[in-house]
Order: structure tokens, then C-alpha cells, then sequence
């Protein structure tokens, strides 16, 4: 048998490596040819999610059932009173006389799955794109499940349980628990730094009482941020903006953090917060309040903070991919309008029917709001601040968030 010399040896290795790192790109390749983004749709009142292109004119593609499985959750409700008690005090406060079946949904990297927090049925369950059916479910400690976020590299989901003061964080593939952390009074928002270090949670406290009075603002709970390792999921420190406020002389401002969003470095954080019409800019590094934009009133909207949805006056804020504009949601007041990050000034009003939710298109072009009162989806132009096109889509929407199906992916027959 020859004996191969160091340089054949080398040539060998080299061409081996060459073979699996192309095998490899094609494979990746391919897999990325085989996925399609996607907008998914929380209707939250009938229980589906709408599938609608990513960009563009959001055209639709399908429809998903997200409560297949609604008569043994009934069962399961109806034949244990503590669970019926709550199920009903949702329909009946935070619902506005509708049960809550889809509040939030990320997909699967593969595509194959969504998974679906469903504040009415305390859990979250992950739906089979192909069947439509139930692949797996996770009940949340307590009786309600409420905001997720999907961890950068996709394979993480944390969960707000909002009666229980937790956050879970799942694996997004089987459901199985990987941890959790405790919050303040009913955790809200959830965010993973871009780095996947830490997740951020926001209590938001009672929001369906009607102390809503400034000087009963002490009746609303424990409210504040809680940054955790997003491995340990030990707190790494809290942030009360409660303070921040007091030192900007905003004392009769609600501390409780809604819809927030960061700067692209991470460096500022803009917040919504309860009653308010406007958002706060918040500098990470100094732990200050930096800058109040206060946007326009609807002259239609009352200033009766218990006539407020949820005390969530503007609910939806996101921000252009090279941070250049923020997109907020003007939920009471009717509107949603594009900002200019540097200035501060707003742009065009955009008339919208109770927005409840701001995200960014695909192609990064756009700013898509959930029209909850009028069951649609609009897109903004960032760069002219107009409307582009509204979609119809099903009974109250609220999350919107990117995802990807299968290239070919129709929706389920069941």
C-alpha cells in the first residue's frame, strides 16, 4: 500500500472539507428555498390566526385554527370552578365580553409549527402547520397566558403567566420548560436582547380596575422591569420607572411599561406606558428617562381614564430596521403615525380603528398595525408615513409577528 506524503495528506483533507462545507451550504440552501416569510395574525376573540405575505400587498395566504382542541379545554373548564371563575372574569374584563384564544405566535425555525399563547386557556400549544392539529401544550402556572417572545436564534419561547407573576421559557420544538423567573404583578411584554443574553419583562399590574385616578396609581400593583440571564434566567437587576418619572417631574404618570422596543445598538429603550398618549426614550447605560414625546389628542377621545381599554391608551410601538423611525399605535385615539427618531416629529395622523399592536414588514419597508376595530391589518410606509394597504382579516386582531411556513403551504383542511 502507497504511502501518502504530508502534502497529499493536506490536499485530501482540504478537498474533504470543501466537499461537506458545499454539501452543507447546498443543504442550507435549500432549506432556506423551502420556507417562506410570512406575517401571522392574532385574531384574539374567534380563535384563528391569518397567514399573509410579509411584505408588499400583504395579500393572504391562509388560515390557521388555533383552538382545535376548544371542546376538551371547555370540558376541562367547566368541570372545575376556580378554573370557570377566571375563565369568565377574563371574558368579562380584559376580553370586553370576548374570550381570549390567541394572544401571541411565533413559528418554528423548520416552519412546520406555531406556537400560540392563549390567555382564555392558561397555556400555550404548538399547531402542526400541515394538520392543524395540537403537537404539543404547556398550562401556564396561574390562569392566564399572555405576551411571548422567541429567543434570536429561534429555539426559546418565554411566556408571560399573568395571574401568577411569571415568566416560563419553553423549547420551542417540545414545550418542555427550560426555566423560569419571577416578575412583578401580571408580567406583560417579554423581550430578548439581540445577543440572546437577556430577556426583558414588563409588569404592567391591574389594568381592568377603575382606579385608574392618579392618586389611586398605588393600587395598581408591584409594577416594574425585570432583566434576566437568558440562561440562568437569574434576575440580573429590576428597573422601576417610577423613580425616572418622579425625577422628570412626571409624577402623575402611570410607571406601568406597555409595548417597548430598542434602538438597533440596544443603547435606548422606547416604552409606552398606561393612560399616556406618547412614549418615553429610556438610555440604558445611565438608567434615565432621556426624552417625552407626547403625540396629538383625538379631539373624540375622552380623557376618562376608565374609559381606556386595558388603561392602554396607545398600545404598539416598533421601529424601522436602521433605526431611523419609530411607528406607534395610537389605540384610544384612532391614529397610528410614523416618528422621526432624531426630532421627534410625528408625521401624518393615519386614521386607524383602535391599533393594537406595531410591527415591521419583511422587507423592513413597512410599519404593520393590528386594526382591532375593524378587523384588519394596515401597512405605513416609513418613509412617507402613509397608508400603503389594509387587509381583512378575523375578529380582533392584535400580535402580528414574522414567521416562516413552507414554501408551498396552503392552509390545513381541518
Amino acid at each position: 500500500m502507497p504511502v501518502l506524503k504530508p502534502r497529499h495528506l493536506c490536499a485530501m483533507a482540504a478537498a474533504v472539507v470543501l466537499t461537506f462545507t458545499a454539501s452543507a451550504t447546498t443543504a442550507s440552501a435549500a432549506d432556506s428555498a423551502a420556507l417562506r416569510e410570512v406575517l401571522f395574525v392574532g385574531n384574539n376573540w374567534d380563535g384563528t390566526a391569518d397567514v399573509l405575505k410579509s411584505s408588499g400587498d400583504l395579500a393572504k395566504i391562509g388560515r390557521i385554527n388555533v383552538i382545535p382542541d376548544k371542546d376538551a379545554r371547555m370540558a376541562e373548564i367547566n368541570a372545575n370552578p376556580i378554573k370557570w371563575i377566571y375563565f369568565m372574569a377574563i371574558r368579562n374584563s380584559v376580553g370586553e365580553g370576548h374570550d381570549q384564544f390567541a394572544d401571541d405566535m411565533y413559528s418554528t425555525p423548520d416552519g412546520k409549527s406555531v406556537v400560540v399563547s392563549r390567555p382564555s386557556f392558561a397555556d400555550v400549544v404548538s399547531i402542526d402547520l400541515a394538520t392543524g392539529k395540537v403537537n404539543w401544550r404547556f398550562p401556564v402556572a396561574g390562569y392566564r397566558a399572555d405576551h411571548m417572545a422567541v429567543s434570536p436564534d429561534g429555539t426559546r419561547v418565554a411566556v408571560s403567566a399573568s395571574t401568577a407573576n411569571t415568566v416560563h421559557v419553553l423549547n420551542i420544538n417540545t414545550g418542555q420548560q427550560l426555566g423560569s423567573f419571577a416578575t412583578g404583578d401580571k408580567p406583560h411584554e417579554n423581550i430578548f436582547t439581540k445577543d440572546g443574553k437577556y430577556i426583558w419583562n414588563m409588569a404592567i399590574g391591574d389594568v381592568n380596575t377603575d382606579s385608574d385616578a392618579p392618586w389611586l396609581d398605588w393600587t395598581k400593583g408591584d409594577r416594574h422591569i425585570t432583566v434576566v440571564d437568558a440562561t440562568t434566567y437569574k434576575q440580573v437587576k429590576t428597573i422601576d420607572m417610577r423613580d425616572k418619572l418622579d425625577a422628570i417631574g412626571l409624577t402623575d404618570y402611570s410607571d406601568a411599561v406597555r409595548p417597548a422596543v430598542f434602538s438597533p445598538d440596544q443603547s435606548k429603550l422606547y416604552f409606552q406606558v398606561s393612560f399616556f398618549n406618547g412614549f418615553f426614550e429610556y438610555d440604558v447605560a445611565t438608567d434615565k428617562i432621556t426624552r417625552t414625546k407626547t403625540l396629538p389628542k383625538n379631539p373624540a377621545t375622552s380623557d376618562d381614564r376608565t374609559t381606556m381599554v386595558n388603561d392602554s391608551r396607545h398600545h404598539g410601538i416598533s421601529m424601522s430596521p436602521d433605526g431611523s423611525k419609530l411607528c406607534v399605535a395610537g389605540t384610544m385615539d384612532d391614529y397610528a403615525t410614523v416618528v422621526n427618531r432624531t426630532t421627534l416629529q410625528e408625521g401624518p395622523l393615519v386614521p386607524a380603528s383602535k391599533p393594537y399592536w406595531a410591527t415591521v414588514s419583511g422587507d423592513g419597508k413597512s410599519c404593520v398595525i393590528s386594526e382591532s376595530g375593524a378587523d384588519q391589518i394596515t401597512a405605513i410606509d416609513f418613509a412617507t408615513g402613509q397608508k400603503t394597504v389594509s387587509v381583512p382579516v378575523g375578529d380582533h386582531p392584535q400580535r402580528v409577528r414574522l414567521g416562516h411556513v413552507a414554501a408551498d403551504w396552503t392552509s390545513p383542511s381541518s
